[in-house]
């Protein structure tokens, strides 16, 4: 597809990052990502992949958080551009939708445009946050695909801290899936729900009574031993045809992952949050991918930013 032909405020740019030489054996993600998609793709090889950017921290704001996750693209990219590139598809970066003051149903608006046509064109699609508020973009796109009008079992797969189904007067980082499951309804479909690493006392009794009246499936951080964590995420697969995966990175501990609004008390561990990853992807029903709340103000040592690169680095392969 014309990536030129995408409502994007802020056109990619040529990454950078360290240079070990030229040959395919010495490839980094700066060398491997493209800004302009050319040729026709490869069907002997993965799906090729599409990145967007979605800066915004007004959700964040509305829902009183501490913002700064507006960077958190930029800070992602740059931190991804030096790893090594294994993977074998094609990956190019679709640029930025910006939100500029409190504008976010209009930001979230024009960013599942762009995502709805990149999916219909045959992309995995990971949208780099930004706030949770991310996700609401991120549905809208998937939601508006062919494969979900034709009758695709969506499944919403959310590795987070919080429910984020907030009743609000505005929506925010904290209600994007309340508004998930009110446009699902609105269609005539049930959402499919499920989290994994709740952290009780970050979550309220009425959004538990939320979660139960919805149906959500959740797994609590404590309860997330490798083990545990695979079978939850086994059985929902089975309940699905395709996969939209949000990546919240306050799921994670506060050590691993300091750069963010709501830095976990306890979270869940990187191994366990990968695995997750890894099975997702390897399960072939992968739709799209978000990774939100990573805040570069807050982080330590780009540590956050790191990891929000190498979960990237594992879905895209």
């Amino acid at each position: 597809m014309d990536f030129s032909t995408l409502v994007i405020d802020a056109p990619a740019t040529a990454w950078t990052g360290r240079n070990d030489g030229e040959g395919p054996g010495h490839r980094r993600w700066w060398q491997a990502v493209g800004t302009d998609p050319a040729g026709t793709h490869d069907p002997a090889l993965p799906a090729p992949a599409a990145l967007l950017g979605f800066c915004s921290d007004a959700g964040v704001a509305r829902n009183l958080g501490r913002t700064g996750a507006a960077t958190g693209p930029a800070a992602i990219r740059s931190a991804l551009g030096s790893f090594a590139f294994h993977g074998t598809r094609s990956v190019t970066d679709a640029g930025n939708v910006v939100v500029t003051g409190d504008a976010l149903e209009d930001g979230q608006a024009r960013a599942g445009t762009a995502l709805t046509r990149m999916l219909d064109a045959g992309y995995l699609t990971v949208a780099l946050g930004g706030g949770h508020e991310t996700a609401y973009a991120s549905y809208l796109g998937v939601a508006a695909t062919a494969a979900v009008a034709h009758g695709a079992r969506l499944g919403v797969l959310n590795l987070d801290a919080h429910f984020d189904l907030r009743e609000a007067s505005a929506p925010s980082s904290g209600t994007p899936f309340l508004q998930m499951a009110h446009a699902e309804a609105a269609a005539g479909r049930t959402l499919n729900y499920a989290v994994v690493g709740i952290s009780e006392p970050n979550n309220t009794r009425a959004l538990f009574e939320t979660a139960q009246d919805l149906n959500v499936k959740y797994l609590l951080d404590e309860d997330c031993s490798a083990e545990h964590a695979a079978a939850f995420v086994s059985t929902f697969l089975e309940t699905v045809d395709i996969v939209y995966l949000t990546i919240d990175l306050d799921v994670l501990p506060a050590a691993t992952a300091p750069g963010v609004s709501a830095p976990a008390a306890y979270g869940v561990p990187l191994p366990v949050i990968a695995a997750v990853c890894r099975q997702v992807a390897a399960s072939g029903k992968l739709f799209h991918a978000d990774v939100a709340e990573l805040n570069p103000a807050y982080d330590i040592d780009a540590r956050t930013a790191r990891v929000a690169a190498r979960l990237v680095d594992t879905l895209v392969r």
